[in-house]
């Protein structure tokens, strides 16, 4: 079992990076996995989607909760995958969906608050993390393997790195952000 840790730095200013999706984009293609029968929740909160940047599998339910004693909008802005958009009064039953294709980055918006936004990654694997405020996260039980690993910012774009990983220990990769 190979853990690999990457941490992600804005290098123009040497800070670290949080809300950066990172997957493994190349290196699974002849894999299947299952999704995780728990769902990925988004809460509409103080009008704000929480969290902001987050992963789900393809085919894992997405549970949308409105918190806030007024009406939200969902709707997601998928390239390939199945446009919808939902309203959700207080006290409404959660919204559940589930994306069928994997799709980095899926915008997420509010149609009643328009700076109601947020971002969600489908990928067809368990192999994803979203960076803490330290910039850092990890990938868990990544089999023996080379891999291309991409790593997204909303400002900031994305970039890729290739990393072979051995058959035990820990990796560490830096991705070096610039500009906003």
């Amino acid at each position: 079992v190979t853990d690999e840790e990457i941490t992600l730095t804005r290098s123009s200013q040497g800070e670290m990076l949080a809300n950066v999706f990172v997957y493994i984009s190349k290196g699974l293609e002849d894999k299947k996995f299952e999704p995780p029968a728990e769902p990925v929740v988004i809460e509409q909160r103080g009008c704000w989607f929480g969290p902001r940047v987050q992963g789900i599998m393809v085919g894992q339910t997405l549970k949308v909760i409105n918190a806030d004693p007024l009406t939200h909008n969902i709707h997601p802005l998928p390239q390939i995958n199945r446009d919808w958009n939902q309203s959700q009064a207080p006290g409404d039953p959660p919204l559940t969906r589930r994306f069928s294709q994997p799709e980095v980055m899926i915008r997420i918006k509010c149609n009643i608050h328009r700076w109601m936004h947020a971002w969600v990654g489908s990928v067809a694997h368990p192999y994803y993390a979203v960076s803490s405020s330290d910039g850092s996260f990890r990938l868990e039980q990544v089999p023996p393997g080379s891999y291309t690993i991409e790593a997204w910012h909303e400002t900031l774009g994305r970039q890729q790195m290739q990393v072979t990983l051995a058959p035990a220990g820990k990796s560490e990769i830096n991705f070096g952000f610039s500009g906003e």
